[in-house]
């Protein structure tokens, strides 16, 4: 997966909860388009069940509930598989997810109109404050439950194997570089026969913890080239837009010369070109589960009390490290909690963060967490009251 640098030498190695009912909602949420979430009957039959209940066995599932959450686009096909096997060892509960972008999921969740939110992002101090609210005697805190890397796709005819370093993505995403055969991209990738064609960058247009992330690595390892805040909507000049990372996937295929960020899951899915970061290690890195992992891994917990908000080492150059990474975090009470949904939650959750749930998210194209974060996250789980 990765491919020696040119010139180097290659080694492998408020109080009440919103006036809509958290019933109705769901009810709604389940019929609408894109969410995540099974009965006790997929279509399988007794047999899947019982499959389904034997490939998380030793779940400790409640007696019954109803669950809602909404949020990032970046978990959805983790939530899709969670959900689809949860609810095969555990029928009597209800759980669904719609992927409607970070930003609109932590508003529901703070709104108090779900029971968690999905977010790529850290909670900021303002939306902690603002949480106490809907979270009584307590306060919302992150809990990192799936990782992953931010590919970078593109659709670049007769190159399928394209090298850059945070610098040029930075000029990319700012149109300061805007036709494929500019200097700098010739210079990391030699060989290549890159065309005189623009370059079409694609960027969310909806406020998405993806876009937080990607700015954020091209702040952190290219500062003198992004100087943008950091932030869930899109802060770059210029370029087309679209919806959700499912969105600017298909946007990336429907446009020739176009190049956009999303998650590796989309990549794979449409079958999408993505490509190798030159971090100034001996080799550029390719996205996938395992050099994502190897990002994760060097992240540190930063958060307070329960909150586990992780920070990201951008412009290191560790080999095999692919160094565009993000954790999707499920943002929940540690106290106050609605009791109808609690049990439930606690249930749910535990088995997301538990060895069971982790271990296939590699298949997924996700990154597994450490067992040293998905340890504590369990431990910060069974507290929730």
């Amino acid at each position: 997966m990765q491919r020696p640098r040119p010139g180097r030498t290659y080694h492998p190695g408020g109080g009440a909860r919103a006036a809509v009912s958290l019933t109705a909602l769901l009810s709604l949420s389940l019929t609408g388009c894109g969410v995540a979430g099974l009965g006790g009957d997929d279509g399988d039959g007794d047999a899947g069940a019982a499959a389904g209940a034997a490939a998380v066995a030793g779940i400790d599932c409640a007696d019954a509930g109803k669950v809602q959450g909404t949020g990032s686009s970046a978990q959805q096909n983790a939530m899709k598989y969670w959900i689809k096997h949860y609810q095969r060892a555990c029928p009597k509960v209800r759980i669904a997810y719609n992927p409607i972008g970070s930003g609109a999921g932590g508003a529901q969740f703070l709104r108090g109109a779900t029971a968690f939110g999905g977010s790529d992002s850290a909670l900021k101090p303002d939306e902690i404050l603002r949480s106490k609210d809907v979270c009584r005697g307590g306060r919302a805190i992150d809990l990192p439950m799936v990782g992953g890397p931010v590919a970078i796709g593109y659709d670049v005819p007769g190159v399928d194997d394209l090298v850059l370093d945070a610098t040029t993505l930075a000029k990319i995403f700012d149109r300061k570089i805007t036709v494929w055969d500019d200097p700098r991209i010739r210079r990391l990738n030699p060989g290549a026969e890159l065309p005189a064609m623009p370059i079409r960058p694609v960027h969310r247009s909806d406020d998405s913890g993806t876009t937080q992330n990607f700015q954020a690595y091209l702040a952190g390892a290219a500062p003198a080239a992004w100087a943008h805040p950091v932030a869930k909507s899109w802060q770059g000049r210029g370029g087309a837009s679209a919806s959700g990372s499912s969105g600017v996937a298909s946007e990336v295929t429907s446009g020739v010369g176009a190049i956009g960020y999303f998650e590796l899951s989309f990549a794979r899915a449409r079958q999408v070109k993505t490509v190798s970061i030159d971090t100034g290690a001996p080799a550029p890195v390719a996205p996938t589960p395992a050099s994502a992992s190897a990002g994760i891994a060097a992240a540190q917990v930063v958060g307070t009390g329960k909150d586990m908000k992780l920070k990201f080492r951008y412009a290191a150059s560790t080999p095999g490290a692919y160094p565009i990474v993000q954790v999707t975090y499920e943002i929940v009470c540690d106290k106050g909690n609605q009791k109808a949904t609690l049990p439930a939650l606690k249930s749910f959750l535990t088995y997301t963060a538990s060895k069971v749930g982790q271990k296939d998210l590699s298949r997924l194209n996700y990154a597994p967490l450490p067992e040293s974060v998905a340890g504590q996250v369990r431990e910060v789980v069974d507290t929730l009251s």
